[in-house]
């Protein structure tokens, strides 16, 4: 509160293996104010989030050896209250493994990286599209499911819904153009600061063909079932 000065931030994970990639991400709060925050290493700044950038979307990930956190106040011409804050997520995923994060988010998933996706998302879900609801101004797509079958999922994202089955959201942004369809899909993907997000969606019956064809040969990175 009330920031003066500079504060160094270094962030460290519990238990912490030289060769494991750690990536750290960065959301400032939405009324964070009043500092500058940079990605720090033997003394050379590079701006991650200037005073008042707290939009919706406004998340900046990068890896753990790129260096820490330099939180530094910004000139004011009054006294009113001025509060900085940020959350952090520092995990073992690339800082490119979520879609949304890629140079062509869009774009679908090869075969590869749908069975590795399987095997590493924080949830897997069988499910169909009911609706897709667009937020303009955080420039996400809310993808509304109907799900059929829960393989995996950390956090309590889908829950049950009347009639059978469970229901739940998952974002992706909006350039991708999200429509609902016909048909099953398997759904994966990532929490990131406690929301759903998107990962490889392949259609069901590609899914099944892909996952028996590569247990044919052997090279499934882990089991599930497809039936």
């Amino acid at each position: 509160m009330y920031p003066t000065g500079a504060l160094s931030v270094n962030l460290r994970p519990n238990i912490f293996s030289p060769s494991r990639h750690l990536t750290l991400c960065i959301k400032p709060l939405r009324a964070s104010s009043g500092a500058n925050i940079y990605l720090e290493k033997t003394g050379a700044l590079k701006l991650l989030f200037r005073d008042g950038d707290h939009g919706p979307g406004q998340v900046r990930c990068f890896g753990f050896e790129q260096g820490g956190l330099f939180v530094e106040a910004t000139p004011q011409q009054d006294i009113s209250r001025r509060t900085t804050g940020f959350q952090y997520e520092l995990s073992s995923r690339h800082a490119g493994s979520d879609l949304h994060a890629l140079s062509a988010p869009c774009r679908p998933c090869s075969d590869t990286e749908v069975l590795l996706a399987v095997c590493t998302s924080d949830f897997v879900v069988r499910g169909a599209i009911q609706d897709v609801t667009h937020e303009p101004e955080r420039q996400e797509s809310a993808i509304h499911l109907h799900v059929s079958r829960i393989y995996r999922q950390k956090s309590r994202v889908f829950q049950p819904a009347p009639g059978g089955g469970w229901r739940g959201r998952i974002s992706t942004l909006l350039e991708c153009g999200v429509r609902p369809g016909r048909g099953e899909f398997l759904f994966t993907g990532h929490m990131h600061f406690g929301e759903a997000r998107l990962g490889c969606a392949p259609r069901l019956e590609d899914f099944q063909r892909m996952y028996r064809d590569a247990e044919e040969r052997g090279l499934n990175p882990c089991e599930i079932g497809v039936e």
